[in-house]
């Protein structure tokens, strides 16, 4: 029969306009809370002129969002230079939830509570000793998220999302640390595993420089340049790459890994005031402590030679009674007697930025970046540091990029961590507000 065709037509042409109908409802409370989390408050009738709806459909929407607790109706805005009936003012609740964002290195962990404006409502941190395994640095890590919670006067049921940023290779679609030799009992899923039971929260984990790149260009200081490397210097060195305002990430998610980089084996350091012979020696052979090839020539090890070398050859037993009594902390004393200009440490400075300006040429060669960030303990050393890089790098024949420190210096990571736990928010609860359907 020709009419047997068409047989409950009706009804789903019903259920598509129905499921139409939802879903610009949907549209509409996400477009209207994008607006809301960006302004203090806003009247319904500026709100509706904001998304170009009408009032009535704001109204629905704000009503369904009320009732998730993502948004309050205020006071009336009760402005005596306006004719007419009061506004009614509303606002987006950002402490209807809250995010967590974590660090992890080998020398501390650092936590930060932010409510879902960004706006940070309680920090803190713990240090590790050097001898801190596995499961002892993932109970500390717990121990202050739960100082952090107790001090924003939260508990684990108000958390939404947490990301967490961990030196070495890490796959962040499963969280599984693939390789981390600074932290070798952190392998696997161990951290991943205790962090989800104890939150009772999704949790995103991630090589903490790519965090720490993602952090300084939300929070630091003139930062959104869509060109950037950010290099985290340290007792490692890695980099996060910025290309075309996205952050890159490689085929393997370890592109920026330059302290694997081998530039040694060709003499590029032979002669000078760094020749120690022991660059052949050193090139292409395994550290015992996983460090790569560039690291091992500059990283927070190598600078700590080189200050006790300086302060030998000046006379400095001061300086060098301090380094050895330093123990585990040589190379934050070594750091603060940058700052302090003691002449040893500003030697070993220069020459470890002598070296690192050849990783940053190769940078510029391969990247043209336009800015170069220096992170991680080295930003410490501010202007005094990027003076000698830009000595050095005066010598190569490429113009180079824009050298700066890191604003956020060891907060970089949390609050890298911070931003990917709202955007997650922002896709996943609102990208698409469920609102009512009557």
């Amino acid at each position: 029969m020709p009419g047997h065709r068409y047989e409950g037509l009706g009804e789903v042409m019903e259920q598509l306009v129905a499921a139409g109908t939802q879903f610009m409802r949907e549209v509409n409370a996400a477009a209207i809370l994008s607006k809301l989390r960006a302004e203090t408050s806003m009247s319904v009738s500026a709100l509706a002129k904001a998304v170009g709806l009408s009032r009535q459909a704001v109204t629905r929407s704000l009503n369904a969002l009320a009732e998730e607790g993502l948004v309050e109706f205020g006071p009336l805005d009760r402005d005596a230079r306006r004719a007419g009936r009061p506004a009614q003012l509303v606002r987006f609740r950002a402490e209807a939830g809250h995010v967590l964002g974590l660090s992890i290195s080998p020398q501390d962990v650092r936590v930060a509570v932010a409510d879902l404006s960004g706006s940070v409502i309680a920090t803190d941190a713990a240090q590790l000793g050097p001898d801190a395994g596995g499961a002892q640095v993932v109970e500390t890590l717990l121990s202050t998220v739960a100082r952090a919670l107790r001090a924003a006067d939260l508990t684990t049921g108000d958390l939404w999302f947490a990301s967490a940023g961990t030196p070495g290779i890490v796959d962040p679609a499963s969280g599984f640390i693939k390789l981390i030799p600074s932290m070798p009992e952190l392998a696997g899923d161990i951290l991943l595993r205790r962090l989800r039971e104890t939150l009772g929260c999704p949790v995103y984990l991630d090589n903490d420089v790519k965090l720490a790149t993602q952090g300084e260009r939300w929070r630091g200081a003139r930062r959104r340049e869509d060109s950037l490397v950010m290099v985290h210097w340290g007792e490692r060195v890695g980099a996060g790459i910025v290309l075309n305002g996205e952050l890159y990430r490689g085929a393997s998610n370890d592109a920026g890994d330059v302290g694997f980089l081998d530039l040694f084996a060709e003499g590029l350091f032979t002669g000078g005031a760094d020749a120690d012979g022991a660059d052949a020696a050193r090139s292409g052979t395994r550290h015992p402590h996983g460090l790569g090839p560039f690291e091992d020539r500059v990283g927070g090890e190598e600078i700590v030679r080189q200050a006790a070398a300086a302060a030998e050859r000046a006379g400095d037993g001061v300086f060098r009674a301090r380094i050895e009594a330093a123990g585990e902390r040589a190379f934050e004393a070594v750091l603060d007697a940058v700052v302090e200009g003691r002449p040893a440490a500003l030697e070993a400075i220069d020459v470890v930025a002598r070296r690192f300006a050849k990783g940053i040429a190769v940078i510029r060669a391969i990247l043209n970046p336009r800015l170069v960030v220096i992170g991680g303990p080295l930003a410490r050393c501010g202007e005094t540091l990027l003076a000698a890089l830009r000595r050095h790098l005066a010598r190569e024949p490429l113009d180079q990029p824009a050298l700066e420190v890191s604003t956020l210096q060891e907060d970089a990571v949390v609050h890298g961590a911070l931003l990917h736990s709202l955007e997650e928010i922002e896709r996943t609860r609102f990208g698409l507000v469920r609102t009512r359907s009557s």
